[in-house]
């Protein structure tokens, strides 16, 4: 991304947005290992621990366009800032509920609606920073660093909250994740910019590459949000299905892969730890090699196939893995199995945050966060379904309706076309030329 006599500022954002990234999956799944200790404390079940998991994901989806609209209003600069703090507060008293209360249940889930709320300004904020700093040749790399924090962040949570936890009690976790979250909001605030042509380190060079490869806005994109070509966009409905596909599926890793361990396969403490960070590493690892193919194919077929092609190809993958992972007797091999499974839906993640900056332009927070309201309803969903499944049929069929429903998003994705800009006739010619 970066090129001699050019400085590199966007790239080192997008690093900072990586960060931030994972510190987010840090203080939203930390409570899928603290659970363990919480339900033994509140006396609650797995379907009531589940309602918990979702209250998150109703308030998380619950303001994914507003929180679009305001990226797009005040900027990423100090939206995310404020999100940062708003989560560490959430975070601390999650830590506070007290497990004597009769109304305990209640307070846990209204604590974790007021997380979602804050949490969900993060993603409709980066993908405002990547359609404003990043040229379009480069998002599926730039998306994909900056979706790696979500395997990185979810990677880190299974021994780091383990190690606290046994050190300092569960509550203590929740502590350490919104200290790490107010370091992190002081140097956002610090370096970043809402746009290049306000950041003083950013040279000449660097900002005139960066604007000759922003998608050309179409006549009255200045004007209010065009709610009525967003909302009759065959792309953005395929986006919104695609993604509460997506959503179903990562979810069960992120809510119930923990407690899959420690109860299913009846892996201690430390074990579940170890084997728990198995998927996220491979989220990692998928995020980053899919931002990479991502750019590569769309260089040398075209964005439809670099974005939407791909993909297909990962889900496809995710339904194999999920359906073989999940019958396989030998722990450590079901394991790696459903690791791969997780690594082969995050191919796509680029591709999600790649489209909507693509097809949206200065519009692009508001239409992020219509589609990553899809995410979280499929996430609310599979966070209160999946124990119920688990409980009246196995795991097997958990993660294999898992399967089934990421074969749905393949058909979904087939009618994105990243090649057409909302609320504008392209031409032809200049449709091709993308």
């Amino acid at each position: 991304m970066a090129k001699a006599g050019r400085t590199n500022v966007r790239v080192r954002l997008v690093a900072m947005l990586f960060v931030i990234s994972a510190i987010a999956f840090l203080d939203r799944t930390n409570i899928s290992v603290a659970g363990v200790q919480m339900r033994q404390e509140y006396a609650i079940d797995r379907i009531r621990l589940g309602w918990i998991f979702s209250a998150f994901l109703i308030g998380y989806a619950a303001f994914q366009v507003p929180a679009g609209w305001l990226a797009a209003r005040i900027g990423p600069r100090r939206l995310l800032t404020l999100a940062l703090l708003w989560w560490g507060v959430f975070s601390i008293a999650t830590a506070w509920v007290p497990p004597g209360s009769a109304h305990a249940i209640t307070l846990l889930m209204l604590v974790r609606f007021g997380l979602g709320i804050g949490e969900a300004a993060v993603y409709p904020s980066g993908n405002q920073f990547v359609s404003r700093w990043v040229p379009a040749q480069e998002r599926g790399k730039a998306n994909g660093l900056i979706f790696a924090g979500v395997g990185a962040g979810s990677g880190l949570t299974p021994p780091l909250i383990s190690a606290v936890v046994a050190v300092g009690g569960w509550r203590a976790s929740f502590y350490v994740c919104a200290l790490i979250g107010l370091i992190a909001a002081v140097i956002w605030f610090a370096i970043a910019r809402d746009r290049p042509q306000e950041h003083p380190a950013v040279n000449a060079a660097e900002r005139a590459h960066i604007e000759a490869g922003l998608p050309d806005a179409p006549a009255g994109a200045t004007g209010p949000i065009p709610w009525r070509a967003i909302l009759g966009s065959r792309a953005v409905w395929g986006l919104f299905l695609s993604y509460f596909a997506f959503g179903y599926v990562i979810w069960i890793f992120f809510s119930w892969f923990f407690i899959y361990l420690a109860e299913a396969r009846g892996l201690d403490l430390t074990s579940s730890a170890l084997f728990g960070m198995a998927p996220f590493l491979a989220m990692t690892v998928g995020c980053l090699a899919g931002g990479v193919i991502n750019d590569a194919v769309s260089r040398r077929h075209g964005l439809y196939w670099g974005r939407s092609g791909l993909a297909m190809l990962s889900f496809a993958l995710t339904a194999v893995f999920l359906l073989i992972g999940s019958r396989v007797d030998n722990a450590p091999l079901a394991v790696m199995t459903l690791a791969l499974g997780g690594g082969a839906i995050y191919l796509s993640q680029s591709s999600f945050w790649s489209v909507t900056a693509d097809i949206a332009g200065r519009h692009t927070g508001v239409v992020s966060g219509l589609m990553n309201v899809g995410c979280q309803i499929g996430g609310a969903l599979t966070a209160s379904l999946t124990p119920w499944i688990a409980a009246r049929y196995g795991w097997a069929a958990a993660f294999g309706t898992g399967a089934g429903v990421v074969m749905l998003g393949i058909g979904a994705w087939a009618i994105v076309d990243p090649r057409r800009l909302i609320g504008a006739d392209r031409d032809p010619v200049a449709i091709a030329a993308r």
